[in-house]
């Protein structure tokens, strides 16, 4: 009866318990917290939109000006000269220097101090107040941003827009929605204004 027990049973018993042990382990594993991350689209936008489709809130903007730009930095696009201080962009018109969006293709060797870092699609983007840059060949080119690409906030001269009777904002011609993510306001890219 002895070798009986020590054959049979006492084997059966252990792998009883170790089978009971695993699966109370893997109980345990399967009751982890998943963080869902929800981010709700209406946007029927493709990626180029004519700007005739598109209708301003303000039909004027108020355009900022200055007599003169210290330390400016020359910049040539397409055969014109543009100026670069103080993290701004500005183009000359009758003697005055007018700030604008810099466009697709203008570089810069340095980013601004205040730069935030957006990853996309396995693309990473410098954002500077609403304009974003992607490096190449050591230096910062103004690119458009993939739609669905999330940032957190916009600049503070965003203009409100509205396309097939939804409302956008937009800024340097990237049109954008606010979405949650996380519970967080967000702001997504669903398309880019095309001004030809």
């Amino acid at each position: 009866m002895k070798k009986l027990i020590k054959k049979y049973i006492v084997p059966i018993t252990l792998l009883v318990a170790f089978t009971t042990q695993v699966s109370a382990q893997r109980k345990r594993t399967t009751k982890e917290k998943t963080v869902v991350t929800t981010t709700t689209t209406r946007s029927t936008t493709s990626r180029r939109v004519p700007s005739t489709k598109v209708t301003y809130r303000t039909p004027k903007k108020k355009v900022v000006s200055v007599r003169t730009v210290p330390n400016r930095t020359v910049i040539k696009h397409r055969g014109q000269d543009y100026y670069y201080a103080n993290n701004r962009f500005y183009t000359q018109s009758r003697g005055r220097y007018i700030v604008i969006a810099p466009k697709v293709g203008f570089r810069i060797k340095v980013l601004p101090t205040n730069y935030k870092r957006v990853r996309f699609n396995n693309h990473t983007y410098f954002n500077v107040q609403g304009i974003f840059y992607s490096e190449v060949n050591n230096e910062y080119e103004v690119v458009d941003p993939e739609v669905g690409t999330i940032v957190y906030e916009l600049p503070d001269d965003y203009e409100k827009v509205t396309l097939d009777g939804q409302s956008y904002y937009e800024y340097a011609n990237v049109l954008y929605e606010k979405v949650q993510v996380n519970g967080t306001r967000a702001y997504e890219v669903v398309g880019i204004i095309d001004m030809n």
